[in-house]
């Protein structure tokens, strides 16, 4: 089985599945059966969510068809390497409560918690998950049939296997690699907001 060297190192005890996840370009087209997928939505739906609305939506696609209709949907530098993925999806956020019909502040927060749920369980399935913004949002909601209205398309998702990177084009193989992330006193700050970031 491939894999890629993560040289990530945390600043504080933590478990490895959050130093394990990344988001690779490099995936297998081998197809994931259909108890696997169920997992993955299984986790997502679990996620937190305010007044357990359960904002969340995913739409997604596995057959040559419904996969050229998504891949056509992503921005042309994300078609390159997501052609391999065996999965692609997109997460909506669902604005408006279905019990009251008041806007949900917190509608994308928590279709970002189910996200994150899907992409953990990813990787305990021995998956990758890669969510990208860099989409035509005029031709999912078209496409996908999506009311702009009810609906925010949050991301779109690349799901599978890891793959081999020496079949990237050269710019995506140099990427190919866990990236690192700002250290933990870059963004929390105990008490107020420090007058450098005002």
């Amino acid at each position: 089985m491939l894999t890629a060297v993560n040289t990530r190192i945390p600043d504080a005890l933590v478990d490895p599945q959050f130093l394990d996840r990344w988001s690779p370009r490099a995936f297998s087209p081998q197809p994931l059966e259909q108890g696997t997928i169920d997992s993955l939505f299984e986790a997502a739906r679990w996620a937190p969510s305010a007044s357990n609305e359960q904002p969340w939506v995913y739409l997604y696609a596995t057959n040559p068809e419904e996969r050229a209709l998504f891949l056509g949907i992503l921005d042309e530098s994300n078609q390159i390497w997501v052609r391999h993925a065996p999965m692609i999806a997109f997460v909506l956020a669902r604005l408006h409560s279905s019990r009251s019909g008041r806007a949900l502040r917190t509608a994308q927060f928590d279709a970002g918690s189910s996200w994150l749920s899907l992409a953990l369980e990813a990787r305990r399935l021995g998956l990758y998950a890669h969510a990208m913004a860099g989409f035509d949002e005029d031709r999912a909601y078209d496409l996908l049939r999506i009311p702009g209205d009810k609906y925010e398309v949050m991301a779109a998702i690349a799901i599978g296997s890891y793959g081999d990177p020496s079949l990237l084009d050269e710019a995506n193989r140099r990427r190919e690699t866990p990236s690192t992330r700002k250290h933990s006193s870059e963004f929390v700050f105990r008490g107020l907001m420090p007058e450098a970031l005002r």
